[in-house]
């Protein structure tokens, strides 16, 4: 199935609780946490162009499933990763955490893993 789309967030559940695992500070994670930004995908086989856009700042990582890439955070940090295929999902290791992409039902579907923490987000295609 294709990802590709544009998709705005529609519900979170362990949001505060998974950030917190991770390492990022309060005041970031409460001024995150009820933000409905916009994840826009162009999906050609196994290349793929990610990008979250928030008022004023867009972040675009570019990848092919396989092959490791440079991607970066939002808060601009730069590592190298590889995207796998797992089925029908994307998943990536962050390092600190495990993220999961797929489409189930027309909505993007994300899970990110780390510390027994599970971080689900649903986003509700828009175009």
């Amino acid at each position: 199935m294709s990802f590709t789309g544009k998709y705005e967030v529609d519900s979170q559940e362990n949001y505060e609780a998974f950030m917190q695992t991770i390492g990022i500070p309060d005041e970031t994670t409460q001024k995150g946490k009820d933000f409905k930004f916009t994840t826009e995908i162009v999906h050609n086989g196994d290349d793929f162009t990610w990008s979250q856009i928030f008022p004023g700042h867009t972040m675009t990582n570019n990848f092919t499933v396989g092959k490791e890439c440079e991607m970066e955070t939002l808060r601009g940090k730069k590592f190298k990763a590889t995207v796998q295929r797992d089925g029908g999902k994307i998943v990536v290791d962050f390092g600190k955490y495990k993220h999961s992409s797929e489409i189930v039902g027309g909505k993007l579907v994300e899970i990110s893993e780390a510390g027994g923490v599970t971080f689900t987000r649903i986003s509700k295609r828009i175009a």
